[in-house]
């Protein structure tokens, strides 16, 4: 249990704040993180943007704390600060035991230096067998005293602060699965949506939706050897829930995971032309390059809108299409040619030739995906841009269709599009 103390004065060892080796917080902060990242092995797994950001950050407010508290200052705004820290680090799946660890480690640090400045050099003497000894007055005896006191008053305030916060977020997130948005949600993508259903959820049902299926990339902090790459895609899908949450509140429905999921948004709530927005903002939140396809459907026809949405981002997946927002008219023909069937079998032979040139059909695969960007394509597969042109000139003579060519290059891209789905 945190002491309440009445009003009281700094703590002064002879005539020096005892809070003075603490002053300098940012520089101190900087060398207590780093120290974290060396020894406790926990914090060295945390993603770059974790460590150089939030954990620096808090590690600055624990020091502001400390000084304001040896100072003889109360600082509810940085307790305050903390537990908002910890609740952040409760969603994300930071485990709590690393962070009493590096609350400690930083302890360790921090006392040694206080300590160390509380000793008077300048009233060392010699003593009888020649080694240095102190003289300390009878007051800085009390004072050092109570510092060690307010220390252990200090670490208490912390620890209990970050329990009480990451506790109590946990059980926020666990109750999140059974609030009215997610049975709604869920009951819609089911097709089980009633009005006894509504009526419970107190959401009123849209009389269309724009139903989005969504692919989150995995970020690249995900596969470095030195990070938890759980915390990096659980860090990554909190600031996109957090991007609905604050901009769209109240105007999408979500089911996501950090690879993907379904976004339902009211056609009168966000119109067409503002999807494409929401997809980027989206992307900007999570820090990865999201793609998404989208049907419009009836609240009765969510079910089928989503499948079918879903079959489209698997079409996109497949051709490597870039980034952004793809509608159902985009993306008809090759939807249709997906379907089995002997079309898509002729189709899907008509790339034969290039079989024993794997170079040249991900070429033509790449400068598809690219819109027809010679650079681009250029600059992914590490060759010059005369080399796209010779590639592209090659395919054009082995399959006898120009992917120069407006006919050429529509053959081509069914025939990609039909071989891509006979391979699996």
């Amino acid at each position: 249990m945190s002491v309440d103390n009445p009003a009281r004065t700094g703590l002064i060892i002879s005539g020096t704040p005892m809070s003075s080796p603490l002053q300098d917080v940012r520089g101190l902060a900087r060398h207590m993180v780093g120290h974290f990242v060396e020894t406790v092995a926990p914090c060295g797994t945390l993603p770059g943007d974790a460590i150089h950001g939030d954990v620096t950050t808090i590690t600055r407010v624990c020091l502001e704390l400390a000084v304001g508290m040896l100072d003889g200052q109360d600082l509810p705004e940085k307790t305050k600060r903390l537990e908002e820290a910890a609740a952040q680090w409760a969603r994300e799946g930071i485990p709590i035991d690393t962070i009493h660890h590096a609350i400690h480690e930083g302890f360790k640090i921090g006392s040694d230096l206080v300590i160390t400045g509380a000793m008077p050099r300048h009233l060392q003497r010699s003593g009888p067998d020649g080694d240095a000894e102190f003289v300390i007055a009878v007051a800085d005896v009390d004072n050092i005293m109570g510092g060690a006191k307010m220390v252990m008053e200090l670490l208490d305030r912390m620890t209990s602060a970050v329990s009480r916060a990451y506790v109590r977020e946990l059980r926020s997130v666990v109750s999140e699965h059974h609030t009215a948005v997610h049975t709604l949600t869920s009951a819609l993508l089911g097709g089980h949506s009633t009005s006894t259903m509504v009526r419970e959820c107190g959401i009123e049902i849209a009389d269309s939706y724009h139903v989005l299926a969504v692919s989150i990339p995995e970020h690249p902090e995900e596969h470095s050897p030195t990070v938890e790459g759980a915390v990096v895609a659980r860090r990554k899908l909190r600031r996109l829930q957090a991007e609905l949450a604050t901009k769209y509140a109240g105007k999408v429905l979500s089911l996501l995971s950090v690879d993907g999921g379904t976004i339902l948004v009211p056609s009168n709530e966000l119109p067409d032309e503002q999807l494409d927005e929401l997809i980027e903002r989206l992307s900007r939140a999570a820090r990865v390059p999201i793609a998404a396809t989208m049907v419009s459907a009836t609240p009765q026809q969510i079910p089928d809108a989503a499948d079918q949405a879903h079959e489209l981002l698997d079409i996109v997946h497949r051709l490597r299409l870039t980034r952004g927002l793809f509608r159902f008219d985009e993306l008809a023909l090759e939807y249709q040619l997906t379907r089995p069937g002997p079309g898509r079998d002729h189709l899907g032979s008509l790339l034969d030739s290039l079989d024993a040139h794997p170079e040249l059909l991900e070429t033509l695969r790449t400068h598809i995906s690219n819109n027809l960007n010679r650079q681009r394509t250029a600059r992914i597969l590490h060759v010059h841009t005369n080399t796209v042109d010779y590639r592209l000139k090659r395919i054009g003579q082995l399959t006898g269709f120009d992917p120069t060519q407006a006919a050429g290059l529509w053959y081509l891209r069914s025939a990609l599009v039909a071989r891509t789905y006979q391979a699996g």
